[in-house]
């Protein structure tokens, strides 16, 4: 029969050599029957203090802490739990937080049954102290990498976006284009480009200003937004008073049309610019369609080239013409 004295004993120092410190209480009556002493010296609480019932340790947890040891206890009293595990703050005599963590289990063989309940505590603040930073380094690295990526979102709209106006630039209008025309390619469908410029918009500029002129180029891209296809085609201002846009699945006739109304919306409507001064103008526009029985080529960067090469020629042709009018690479429609 081995000695529990010495067992005892030994258990102690293998305890203490590990850091831990045994406890025991009457789950019935309430009492600790065996106290924490190392950890309560470690707390800067004497053996005369009085800490004879477990609610006298619970007035040692922390707040936010205190329930969720509570249903630990609870969980593995009603056997929802092989043992009990908890790690939670306690509060040291001078009302700093350490933080320990608390294994245990009730002993089912004592008399009566479920009446003893035995575990050990340890100090895990150093390890929760470095959670906590490596936490609020990777909080702050997230927020940092959020607002890595909302300057990026930023430059990516500042690189693709023309800053008066707001409608896509002449990078976006290549790289758009490009994808267009592998897609027009790949589903056998027509690709329509209009080029719109402007007529005498340097007699604004020289009249009235350069703010003025601004005021016309916005009114003008107001016009191009409204009738075209938001989620479709694609609206680009590509020089000082040009603009280019882009119909996908639009056939020539249908491009021409559009450019009739754009033609004749942007002649009717006046703009304001100034309280005294109201005026209006006119644009030429040019009209190229890469047709669906094109031959297929794997170079849809110079196909899209060639594309804005014919409408561009045509809106010159459109202003040697008269201006205020369209021309089309195909000539005009039936």
């Amino acid at each position: 029969m081995i000695d529990s004295e010495p067992y005892r004993e030994r258990l102690h120092l293998a305890l203490e050599a590990a850091g831990m410190d045994l406890w025991e209480n009457d789950l019935i009556s309430g009492e600790v029957t065996h106290r924490v002493s190392r950890i309560l010296s470690d707390l800067g609480y004497d053996s005369q203090e009085s800490l004879a019932y477990m609610d006298d340790l619970f007035a040692l947890v922390h707040p936010g802490d205190l329930a969720r040891v509570r249903a630990a206890i609870a969980e593995h009293l009603d056997g929802r739990t092989r043992q009990y595990r908890c790690e939670f703050r306690r509060r040291s005599r001078d009302g700093a937080w350490v933080w320990y963590a608390n294994y245990g289990k009730i002993m089912t063989l004592a008399e009566p049954a479920g009446r003893r309940f035995i575990g050990v505590t340890f100090n895990i603040d150093d390890r929760k102290r470095r959670e906590e930073e490596i936490s609020a380094a990777n909080y702050k690295l997230a927020e940092q990498n959020r607002e890595l990526d909302r300057m990026n979102a930023i430059l990516q709209t500042l690189a693709t976006t023309d800053a008066l106006t707001g409608l896509a630039n002449r990078r976006s209008l290549f790289e758009m284009g490009e994808k267009e025309c592998r897609r027009a390619q790949r589903q056998t469908q027509p690709l329509s480009l209009l080029i719109v410029d402007i007529d005498h918009f340097k007699c604004v500029n020289d009249t009235w200003g350069h703010p003025a002129g601004d005021r016309v180029i916005c009114a003008v891209a107001d016009r191009c937004r409204k009738r075209f296809r938001s989620d479709i085609d694609l609206v680009a201002r590509i020089g000082g008073e040009e603009f280019a846009i882009l119909l996908p699945a639009t056939g020539y006739t249908d491009a021409w049309r559009l450019a009739q109304w754009l033609c004749e919306s942007v002649a009717e409507q006046p703009i304001s610019l100034a309280s005294d001064i109201v005026t209006s103008c006119s644009v030429s526009i040019g009209v190229a369609t890469l047709a669906a029985d094109r031959e297929i080529t794997p170079d849809c960067a110079a196909r899209f080239s060639q594309l804005l090469a014919e409408a561009d020629s045509a809106m010159y042709r459109a202003k040697a013409a008269g201006r205020n009018q369209i021309q089309g690479a195909e000539g005009a429609p039936p």
